[in-house]
């Protein structure tokens, strides 16, 4: 259970490429505390309460919650904060549901939550604590209390206590007792073992998520790093040593050298070929076939489309002369004269899902993986997650899951599923890359397309930055 500061980005490097920019300050170590199963809390008091359910109560099972209270409202704010937090409170089965009703008054509701009503006595809470901790359908229990005038809280903890013991079941019980003077000693089930109590329900509910992920997390299986085939890693090497990389604009390598990095270790890649003139470019235009896409080559540029880098759907060797001339006069405009290189072409790919997948080092914790939704709204949407490297078998489909907008890979609107084992299988080998390779300091593959189930991935632009090669 940690608490750790520092989430705000101040004196963050500032950033070169989209990978950078989306990655703050606070991302690497957050990384880190997921693939480790460490629980991160946000205060003092959380950290505490966290670690009171794991000294006093076993780990749950499931995800399966019951919530059990004398007044409606408190329990409808707890069942929020259970669905906001994907706990599950689900109606109990029929058969707890009758065992409820042979003793509680008519008024109460025994689906779940179970509101036994103000007027419910220490032998009510006693005998329900009992019947839904025995519930095979209950993973975990939340008791709500109240006090009203009719009932002493120190008497309803006595029966809640007997309760517990007397269903001897093993799930977690966590009380919230709203009251003032805080919760009864009596709560105490012997000399190691207590019912810790909240203050309010939501922080019970937040209390018993920490647990419920850590209870998930144990029961995973471990991953391992795959070993992969099709990966060039001494051609690859020599693409480095050989490739024109001035430091003093950064260490970026140029467009077609990264995209052909990126192909020797098994990443796909659209067909491009460079070009840099107006005449070079309409013939590799050409080789490739029509329609071809064009864009700027340059070291120094990170948004190609604001400097008027891109040209799309060129369907002849003239439209693209004319598209080099368009695109080299409003470069040298927008982004200064000498910063263009030349182009790349390549060849239209398919519509597919935009994502993006890339590399930053953290001067802590080492090269940090990212994958997420990719385009040119990239760092508007800011929908991407993180894992420390290196990554296992097991990290992309958690990465995948991590993201908001993950719906968008399976099939929706009758649109089909996109190919995410293709994706995933990129991603394990671009963290191959990172580890064969400790000279690459920065990587971003945007957009990298993600087609159909079973039609793969496409890396479409990339810029990859190196220090010096041995």
């Amino acid at each position: 259970i940690a608490l750790k500061g520092g989430r705000s980005a101040s004196g963050a490097r500032a950033a070169s490429s989209h990978t950078g920019s989306l990655a703050g300050a606070d991302i690497a170590a957050e990384a880190l505390f997921r693939q480790a199963g460490v629980i991160r809390t946000e205060s003092i008091e959380e950290m505490f309460g966290v670690a009171q359910i794991f000294a006093y109560q076993p780990i749950p099972r499931g995800n399966r919650v019951c919530v059990l209270t004398n007044a409606g409202g408190p329990g409808i704010l707890a069942a929020d904060a259970c669905e906001a937090r994907g706990l599950e409170v689900s109606p109990l089965s029929e058969a707890t549901q009758t065992a409820l009703r042979e003793f509680l008054p008519p008024e109460a509701s025994v689906a779940n939550p179970v509101d036994m009503i103000a007027s419910a006595t220490p032998e009510h809470y006693r005998r329900a604590i009992t019947a839904v901790l025995s519930a095979p359908e209950v993973d975990s229990v939340l008791l709500i209390y109240i006090p009203p005038l009719v009932t002493r809280p120190q008497e309803v903890a006595r029966a809640v206590r007997e309760g517990t013991l007397e269903a001897a079941a093993d799930k977690p019980l966590i009380a919230c007792f709203m009251m003032t003077s805080g919760a009864p000693p009596e709560l105490r089930l012997d000399e190691k073992r207590r019912i810790p109590s909240f203050v309010f329900p939501e922080d019970a509910v937040r209390a018993l998520a920490h647990a419920r992920d850590y209870a998930e997390y144990r029961a995973a299986p471990e991953g391992r790093i795959p070993r992969l085939g099709g990966i060039d890693t001494d051609a690859a090497r020599q693409l480095l040593r050989s490739a024109v990389v001035d430091p003093a604009r950064g260490g970026w390598l140029p467009t077609g050298a990264a995209l052909r990095l990126l192909d020797l270790y098994g990443i796909p890649v659209v067909p491009t070929a460079p070009a840099d003139s107006a005449n070079a470019a309409a013939e590799r235009a050409g080789e490739l076939g029509f329609p071809v896409a064009m864009k700027v080559s340059s070291v120094a540029i990170v948004h190609k489309t604001e400097v008027g880098g891109v040209a799309l759907g060129l369907r002849s060797k003239a439209a693209v002369r004319r598209a080099f001339r368009r695109m080299k006069e409003s470069v040298e405009a927008l982004a200064g004269p000498r910063t263009m290189d030349g182009v790349v072409l390549q060849r239209m790919v398919p519509d597919g899902q935009e994502m993006i997948i890339g590399m930053t080092f953290d001067p802590v914790f080492g090269p940090l993986m990212m994958v997420g939704l990719g385009g040119v709204e990239v760092e508007i949407v800011r929908d991407v997650t993180f894992a420390i490297h290196p990554l296992t078998d097991l990290d992309p489909p958690r990465m995948f899951g991590g993201l908001k907008g993950a719906r968008l890979l399976d099939e929706w609107r009758g649109r089909r599923p996109r190919d995410k084992e293709a994706l995933g299988d990129a991603l394990l080998r671009f963290s191959a890359l990172v580890d064969d390779i400790p000279q690459i300091q920065e990587v971003e593959v945007n957009p990298i397309m993600v087609f159909g189930e079973g039609e793969g991935c496409m890396a479409v632009d990339a810029r990859v930055r190196v220090g010096p090669m041995a």
